[in-house]
């Protein structure tokens, strides 16, 4: 298993090394009746992106956008472009915040949402640019097994580039914002004591907000057109 790792089941313990994502089950589920979202469904949503689009998120800390390059990583914009448009970042915690290093969220509020998108894998981008610092890309834990969670560089993270982090969009304003995501919580187990990403996915919002109460949250992304 990579160092740079998103959970997965149990075996999630080393995913908090670099990125962690979703664990178990790819095929869309019955969503309950009371909740028809099209999150549900994740099989539905695979709209292409446009050339260039950016991505509004207004969080707890303010305000900033990522401008979304197709080009650069194909795959990896539809699925952003599809989960921002359909509001998955909404409500959602900037979960591990790592100074000097990277800002990462994608972790649902609802179990019932990352139960189905856990194996809703996209395939590998070749990485075409570098992730330097501003840069946003897809969370990894080996080759095709990008699903929800991204983060920011907050570094020149190059030496991601050879681990097939494919960067496909860059923080064009609000970087000050990024820089202020609250990071007193460090890192997940076993590198630390901050939110572990297993236990977030089973249980949500709720886990972050009584044991990590401090963490800045996504308060609503919207896509528009742009460049």
């Amino acid at each position: 298993m990579e160092w740079l790792n998103r959970s997965r089941g149990g075996a999630l313990v080393m995913a908090c090394a670099l990125i962690a994502v979703g664990c178990g089950g790819g095929s869309d589920a019955d969503p309950p009746a009371e909740a028809p979202s099209p999150l549900f469904f994740p099989k539905r949503l695979t709209e292409t992106a446009p050339a260039v689009f950016r991505a509004r998120f207004e969080t707890t800390a303010g305000t900033f956008v990522v401008e979304v390059h197709r080009e650069w990583a194909p795959h990896g914009a539809d699925r952003f472009y599809n989960l921002v448009r359909n509001g998955y970042y909404d409500d959602t915690r900037v979960y591990r915040v790592l100074d000097g290093f990277l800002a990462q969220f994608g972790i649902h509020g609802d179990p019932r949402i990352n139960v189905v998108w856990r194996n809703s894998i996209i395939v590998d981008d070749p990485v075409t640019e570098s992730n330097v610092r501003g840069r946003v890309s897809f969370a990894k834990g080996g080759p095709n097994s990008r699903t929800t969670e991204v983060f920011v560089s907050y570094r020149d993270n190059a030496d991601l580039d050879g681990r097939g982090f494919a960067p496909f969009g860059e923080v064009v304003e609000g970087m000050d914002v990024v820089d202020a995501f609250h990071s007193g919580y460090g890192d997940g187990p076993p590198r630390g004591e901050g939110p572990y990403a297993a236990r977030a996915q089973a249980l949500g919002n709720p886990y972050f907000d009584e044991d990590f109460p401090e963490l800045d949250r996504i308060i609503s992304a919207s896509v528009s057109p742009g460049g």
